[in-house]
């Protein structure tokens, strides 16, 4: 059975998490080495000191750095071709000013310094931040030298005067050269291939050229068209990308192929002015943003503000006296777009048919979903659309115990019972990690066994969890749906929203994952593959029984409708204001059973007054990821390698302080790759990461990295509040008992990642010192407060189970969560029992039945949910339990529970789930009204 992605796809994917894998700082790297080179010949120079060794030297970084140079516009191969032959003749006062020069120009601006050089000298004022914006356009074409020149000058021409958008022409002469750049240059946007290409480069990068042969080796053995290999390839690694094919032969007849691959058709190079245009329109479209540019356009007019809003134009803030720093602080441009009307393009986000309309449609486009809508209440209210719009009272949904409390509350809001799956345990440092696929299976075939699979609409799993663990979504839902083909999914991706952009994590994001999989259940070789499964399976029901369980499964092509959905917290990973949010889906199904009621969901939970300036964001943090998201999500996981890295081999930090790999938080049963670690000794390497991402059932995202702070006598939130918020001003918004999250987002740059270690080498200096000084009682102290947070942990709970007065099915597990937290708004259902009593109230054998979410921070997961019974262990881990942040908890009076009277009353129906009555409400004697008890 062909895995989801094959090998030849991983292979390629995978390198770009390889290494500390970037090309780009390789390359900036061997041009500073050459600098320093230079100079110190410069000095040997002026003592007579020059021997042919030496100029051996700098030649060989030329050609260290010649192959990845070619694949860049600046300063290029043809120039670094002049260096060398500068150092050849000895010049090396003239050649180190040279290099000293590009290397400024090159860390500065990177490509765009190529607008300060040669014929493009005209252009020098756009390397401004505030000129026209610059990307280059990939030439794969294997023409001489000269007429290569004769069509750059032909573009440069057609660009005089653009004042938006200019673009330098890169060259590349083959297959592997052409994916190579795409892979390694950031500032390539468009890419115009050649119909006839060699497929092998003459100068190939040494450390990508194993990764590339198996597609060049294919491309021989098939024949397949070099331009629809090279167009294939790069919609699979950069979709967002525009290209174009340049054919000698005529149209007519041609394959339809090139519609699909190609954004547009070029014969030969006869218009280079046509070329520019359809070049700089192809990026001027992704560049749009409907809404932002409509709303940038209603500040600019002059209108009469006689609706809501008085802050709008800023008028109310601006005339008084009393609110002018408000406005000084939020500047006018934030005053001028508000407004409450949907008049003037600014479209309405309940019912667009303009400007946001639009935005929706290229962010679908843009994130691989089939439509997208935009959120201003956040992915809690996200979450709650979904469930309304794919749920009914009644039906059944299996969810992570541990996903957002917003998807527990969803399910109480549509009636679903809930029927709570666990996570596998990390109980090292209380945290809990994914549902093991194994654990669904089980539950799944459970309910087919009892009866109840048609009640089953929806699973519901947070991918990747805080901690960054990521499902392998294809193979979820493939094998799930193997048991029930009409199955929904709801993929909570809060976190995962930057993962679109690097093509080694996008395979597990839940768009791409739904995409993949319709293209294999309707291609003939899935069909093939699945008689052949089903045949071996007999003639009987092929998912029933351990064997089920046990081998992987197979949906069949002709029963499964795909219905994916996947919400997104924009603002946790791109660059939207707070509480932006997108919701993606892949439905078969939307327009036949989903318009309506996400129509209505959508009515239920967005306001009818959305902020403009979110939705603007929303707009706006699409066009940057279109754009440069490739580079940004690459540099922070460079960023994230690099944090590993200096952790792992700072000697001091190592003792106090560990980032947390793969061998701790994914057990070893779900990497079957052996993928232990990023970095350090045993890392991974290319073939790791390949089997890892295509195939394991969890990795870790390396750009959440979860520090290990027990050795430093602190929990985490003493570490977070004391050391990180208090010393260092550094921000994080999770911990654990004995952990803190640190996030590598595409906001965070090198100089934030040094600001952080030297602040943790400072700290650990500081308690090195501290223990050096202590006395014996004191380091007693210090030990028992290490020991006391790393073996003395309290367990990690499991789901206890629904009380029977709240379970409709009486054994499968399901709960009825609506009637139970509706159930306690009576103020006579439910009592206090504080937790030193509860112990003993469940050893006389009362059942405790909570009437509440009961959510401690950290670790941040619900261990009590209305209509659930209270355990030993979840008692165990209360009292253990040092954080002072627990929701739904009040411990001056302990754990809101049920009466047993209430539980009687349900559990005899004296009480319909679901239909609690209320009581004629009425002044009591004292002529009070009654106080409803605390929820």
């Amino acid at each position: 059975m062909s895995e989801p992605m094959t090998s030849l796809e991983a292979g390629v994917q995978a390198h770009l998490l390889s290494a500390v894998f970037n090309p780009e700082q390789v390359r900036l790297d061997v041009w500073n080495r050459l600098r320093e080179e230079l100079t110190r010949l410069e000095a040997r120079q002026s003592e007579g000191q020059v021997s042919p060794a030496h100029v051996e030297q700098v030649l060989s970084l030329f050609a260290e750095v010649h192959p990845i140079e070619r694949l860049f516009v600046f300063p290029g191969e043809v120039r670094l071709q002049r260096l060398a032959d500068m150092a050849r003749r000895h010049d090396v006062a003239e050649l180190a000013d040279e290099v000293r020069r590009l290397v400024a120009l090159l860390s500065l601006h990177h490509d765009r310094a190529a607008l300060l050089d040669d014929g493009a000298a005209s252009r020098s004022g756009a390397v401004e931040p505030e000129g026209p914006h610059y990307f280059t356009t990939l030439v794969v074409d294997d023409m001489a030298s000269e007429d290569f020149a004769r069509v750059r000058r032909g573009i440069l021409d057609a660009q005089r005067g653009e004042k938006q958008f200019v673009h330098e022409m890169l060259q590349v002469r083959s297959v592997e050269d052409a994916l190579v750049a795409v892979l390694v240059n950031n500032d390539i946007q468009a890419c115009v291939v050649r119909q006839d290409l060699p497929l092998r480069s003459r100068a190939p990068v040494k450390q990508l050229r194993a990764v590339l042969e198996p597609i060049v080796a294919e491309a021989e053995r098939t024949g397949e068209e070099a331009s629809v290999v090279v167009a294939r390839w790069i919609r699979r690694l950069r979709p967002q990308l525009n290209v174009y094919l340049i054919t000698d032969e005529s149209l007519v007849g041609r394959e339809m192929h090139t519609e699909r691959l190609f954004d547009r058709v070029f014969y030969r190079y006869e218009s280079p002015l046509e070329l520019n245009v359809t070049v700089v329109d192809g990026v001027r479209g992704r560049f749009r943003t409907p809404f932002f540019d409509a709303l940038k356009q209603y500040a600019s007019r002059p209108i009469g503000n006689f609706h809501a809003l008085p802050i709008a134009r800023g008028h109310s803030v601006f005339n008084s006296r009393w609110l002018r720093d408000m406005g000084e602080f939020y500047g006018p441009n934030l005053f001028m777009a508000e407004s409450s009307s949907t008049s003037g393009g600014l479209d309405s986000l309940l019912e667009p048919t303009g400007s946001i309309k639009e935005a929706q449609e290229m962010a679908a486009r843009t994130f691989g979903a089939q439509h997208t809508f935009f959120v201003t209440n956040g992915t809690s209210t996200a979450n709650k659309i979904v469930h309304q719009t794919l749920l009914q009272p009644g039906d059944v949904v299996l969810i992570d115990r541990n996903c957002h409390k917003s998807n527990h509350y969803g399910m109480m809001l549509s009636g679903a019972h809930p029927l709570y799956l666990d996570a596998y345990p990390v109980r090292e440092y209380a945290i809990y990690g994914g549902v093991a696929l194994s654990t669904i299976k089980a539950k799944l075939l459970e309910l087919k066994s009892a009866g109840r699979l048609d009640k089953v609409k929806l699973v519901v799993l947070t991918n990747c969890t805080f901690d960054g663990l990521v499902y392998h979504p294809e193979r979820v839902m493939e094998e799930l749906l193997a048991i029930k083909p009409d199955l929904a999914f709801l993929w909570d991706e809060a976190w995962f929203a930057f993962a679109t952009f690097m093509p080694l994590a996008r395979q597990r994001t839940a768009m791409s994952a739904a995409k993949r999989l319709a293209e294999r259940l309707r291609s003939r070789a899935y069909r093939e593959q699945y008689r052949a499964w089903r045949a071996k399976r007999g003639d009987g029901d092929p998912v029933v029984g351990a064997r089920a369980l046990e081998d992987r499964l197979m949906a069949d092509p002709d029963k499964v409708r795909l219905r994916v959905y996947a919400t997104q917290s924009t603002h946790k990973s791109l660059s939207a204001f707070r509480q932006g949010s997108m919701l993606h889906v892949w439905d078969e199904d939307f327009e036949r059973r989903a318009v309506a009621p996400l129509t209505e969901a959508y009515f239920t939970h967005i306001t009818t007054s959305p902020n403009h300036q979110l939705v603007a964001s929303l707009d706006l943090a699409r066009r940057q990821m279109d754009l440069e998201g490739f580079a940004m999500v690459k540099e922070a996981y460079q960023l994230s390698m690099r944090m590993r890295e200096r952790l792992r081999e700072d000697p001091m930090l190592h003792r106090y302080l560990r980032l947390l790999d793969a061998e701790q938080m994914v057990p070893k049963v779900f990497r079957d790759s052996g993928l232990n670690r990023y970095v350090g000794p045993g890392s991974a390497g290319v073939e790791d990461l390949t089997r890892a991402w295509s195939q394991d059932e969890f990795v870790l995202d390396p750009t959440r990295m979860t520090l290990f702070t027990a050795l430093t006598g602190r929990n985490g939130f003493e570490f977070r509040g004391k050391v990180l918020m208090e010393r260092l001003g550094i921000q994080v918004n999770h911990t654990s008992i004995n952990t803190v999250l640190l996030n590598a987002t595409i906001g965070v740059t090198w100089g934030s990642l040094s600001f952080l270690l030297d602040g943790l080498r400072q700290e650990v200096e500081r308690l090195e010192v501290t223990l050096s000084q202590a006395t014996g009682v004191e380091r007693r102290l210090f030990e028992a407060k290490v020991r006391s947070i790393t073996e003395e942990l309290p367990p990690l709970p499991d789901f206890s189970g629904f009380h029977p007065a709240f379970q409709p099915s009486g054994s499968v597990g399901e709960g009825d969560l609506r009637s139970a937290f509706y159930l306690a708004y009576e103020e006579k259902n439910c009592e206090f029992v504080p937790l030193t009593e509860a112990a003993e109230a469940l050893e006389s054998g009362r059942p405790l039945v909570s009437t509440r979410f009961v959510v401690p921070y950290p670790p941040g997961f619900p261990i009590l949910v209305p209509g659930q019974e209270v355990s030993p262990g979840i008692l165990e881990f209360m009292t253990k339990l040092d954080v002072k942040e627990v929701h739904g908890y009040r411990p001056e009076l302990g754990l809101s529970v049920f009466t047993e009277s209430a539980l009687e009353r349900v559990a005899g129906g004296e009480v319909r789930r679901g239909q609690e009555p209320r009581e004629t409400v009425s002044r009591d004697e004292t002529g009070q009204w009654p106080v409803p008890a605390p929820h």
